[in-house]
């Protein structure tokens, strides 16, 4: 069964509509997208779905297929209840409410009650709580007459886990889920929020992309995701400048003579992954996805070493799959666990995959699921 099958079975009643989003896997640009910066995801096959049915009264209940128990609260209460906190997996589509009745004053809310079905691994880096965010909000702008467009709705997903959750992350995940084309990644200025999706053309080149994830969990609103921001925002400060955008790599010299060694390395990370993003996309364009394994290599060696914000899991997935034959890997997500992609030929796939299960069983690591994910389409209305 898919995830939309299983949101209707949880529901329990017949849904006026099922809606879905996909997590997201970033091919590059890691922490470049809270700086103003520059990304490079792509929505992937698997999804979260969202089955919604409407209430006579204005509470909003929710459940899901990885929590057991519902969570309620009326529309009079959201705010309360979004300011209390505490709220745990409820927090994400609850947010989503809270800040879409925020964003769209002229919507017309009323009870529902929403059951949340997921494919996307949790925890793996490929944005699981943007997929629920997307098919919420997708569910609720539709239901709720918001009149919200994809952009507008990933905007009310940042918001909801920036706010809501208290995760302070960008808005790569939300646009990259809302937007995303088969077969191509959506290319994304996050000052400009304009985006152009860029064909990728794996499959015609006969590769792949193979993800390791290493079953080592993070979480964002922890931390070291925000030590890192800090790290970020006191270098654009140190430079006068509104965000790390606004340096480039001629930037750097003066940089490693104005900042402590630390905000430095932070700093040369999201300067250069920027610089690594429109490098693959022209890259891209002129040669194909051949020519982008090294900057995918030299992004992965830029997040170990400058950000440091990988683990061994993620590095040995990252030296096995290139050993293996891979063009190019790379931690993706945030970090400090999650999944390692790697971009190999198809024929290579089950070599790498024995590989990768065998180097993590000899350094009595937790076994690592292993899959590969195909670039695919964004929000949308199922049923």
């Amino acid at each position: 069964m898919t995830a939309v099958d299983d949101a209707r079975t949880l529901l329990a009643t017949e849904p006026v509509g099922v809606w879905s989003a996909p997590g997201r896997a970033n091919l590059i640009g890691e922490h470049t997208d809270y700086n103003e910066g520059f990304v490079f995801p792509f929505a992937i096959a698997q999804r979260t779905a969202a089955a919604v049915a409407l209430r006579s009264d204005d509470v909003i209940r929710v459940r899901s297929t990885f929590a057991p128990d519902a969570v309620e609260v009326s529309l009079a209460d959201l705010d309360d209840r979004i300011a209390a906190g505490g709220l745990d997996w409820a927090g994400y589509p609850l947010g989503v409410a809270w800040a879409l009745l925020r964003e769209a004053p002229d919507a017309t809310p009323r009870g529902v009650d929403i059951a949340l079905a997921s494919e996307v691994p949790v925890g793996a880096g490929l944005s699981s709580s943007a997929a629920i965010e997307g098919a919420v909000a997708s569910a609720l702008n539709d239901v709720w007459n918001a009149g919200l467009d994809k952009v507008a709705l990933a905007r009310v997903g940042r918001i909801a886990e920036n706010d809501a959750v208290g995760a302070p992350t960008g808005i790569m995940d939300q646009m990259a889920s809302m937007l995303g084309v088969a077969d191509a990644a959506t290319f994304l200025d996050c000052r400009t929020l304009d985006t152009r999706a860029v064909p990728l053309g794996f499959a015609d080149a006969g590769l792949a992309i193979l993800v390791v994830d290493t079953l080592v969990e993070h979480a964002h609103s922890t931390g070291g995701y925000r030590e890192r921001r800090e790290a970020c925002e006191r270098g654009a400060a140190a430079f006068d400048v509104p965000s790390l955008r606004d340096l480039t790599v001629d930037d750097l010299p003066r940089a490693a003579e104005i900042l402590d060694d630390v905000t430095f390395r932070r700093v040369r990370h999201v300067v250069t992954e920027n610089q690594r993003v429109l490098d693959t996309v022209a890259a891209l364009d002129a040669d194909g996805p051949a020519a982008i394994g090294d900057l995918l290599v030299a992004s992965h060696a830029s997040m170990r070493d400058d950000f440091e914000i990988s683990v061994p899991e993620l590095d040995l997935a990252v030296e096995t799959t290139l050993a293996s034959g891979a063009l190019g890997a790379r931690m993706t997500g945030g970090g400090f666990g999650g999944a390692a992609i790697a971009l190999i030929p198809v024929g290579l796939i089950p070599a790498a995959s024995d590989a990768v299960l065998a180097a993590f069983a000899a350094s009595s690591f937790r076994t690592p699921n292993v899959f590969t994910v195909t670039p695919s389409e964004g929000a949308r209305r199922d049923a």
